[in-house]
């Protein structure tokens, strides 16, 4: 009997050691545990590509063109499908410009990479410089006759894919610094390309073809947006005018 109250006591003490140890840090705490990777940011979501800035290559006027072949290649991938509904499209549905910090927008970020010598005041307006239009070849010193053309209008991408995106992956597209998505352009240009696709407006200036033919491809593969027919022909067409 007196051995089961030695053992009984004995078991109670270490119990006691025990939970004192915990509680002073010496066991395995939070602090040695590996720290829980964060939420992925909207730029670095699969389902919001595009946010951030990016540079053309050289020879290129967009950021992130991929070569001739390889935009072949993703034409060759895209799904072919007939244009949807435009049912429920708003350009509010796709808020632009957004801020990009420093007190600057997308236009203005867009207007800085694509132009020379550009100036900007203390509220990020460009005030001078000098931009050269890649669909007509014009040359403008006034950022004011320029527009930021979306390579894949906003409503072309709503009927190709868009309408079913959510709030976020809309403002993405739109406000898109990585892909070849936004382009300084004359503003009679972008009005008289207005909406529609490849098949029906190209860039008066054939020598922009190869340039433009690559951007949509790039934008409509990176986006999972689908290609008509007619469409798909004449962005082959404007590959085929890429120098081998």
């Amino acid at each position: 009997m007196g051995r089961q109250i030695r053992v009984r006591g004995a078991a109670l003490a270490v119990s006691v050691l025990l939970a004192v140890a915990g509680c002073s840090g010496t066991g395995t705490t939070d602090k040695d545990a590996k720290p829980s990777a964060p939420p992925p940011s909207a730029g670095t979501s699969p389902s919001a590509p595009g946010a951030g800035d990016a540079k053309p290559a050289a020879g290129d006027v967009l950021p992130g063109l991929v070569t001739a072949q390889v935009a072949r290649t993703r034409l060759a991938a895209l799904k072919v499908a007939p244009p949807g509904t435009m049912a429920g499209y708003s350009r509010a549905k796709f808020t632009h410009w957004a801020e990009q910090g420093n007190k600057c927008d997308t236009r203005e970020v867009v207007l800085k990479r694509d132009g020379k010598d550009v100036t900007q005041d203390s509220e990020c307006k460009a005030v001078s410089g000098t931009w050269k239009s890649l669909y007509d070849g014009v040359v403008v010193t006034e950022a004011s006759k320029m527009d930021i053309d979306h390579i894949v209008p906003l409503a072309e991408g709503w009927r190709s894919g868009a309408a079913g995106w959510d709030a976020a992956q809309r403002k993405a597209f739109a406000n898109d610094l990585t892909h070849p998505q936004l382009l300084s352009v004359t503003a009679a240009t972008n009005r008289s390309k207005g909406d529609q696709s490849p098949d029906l407006w190209q860039p008066p200036d054939k020598s922009s073809w190869c340039q433009y033919g690559r951007a949509w491809t790039t934008v409509k593969s990176t986006y999972g947006l689908t290609v008509t027919e007619p469409e798909k022909k004449m962005l082959g067409t404007m590959l085929d005018s890429c120098a081998a």
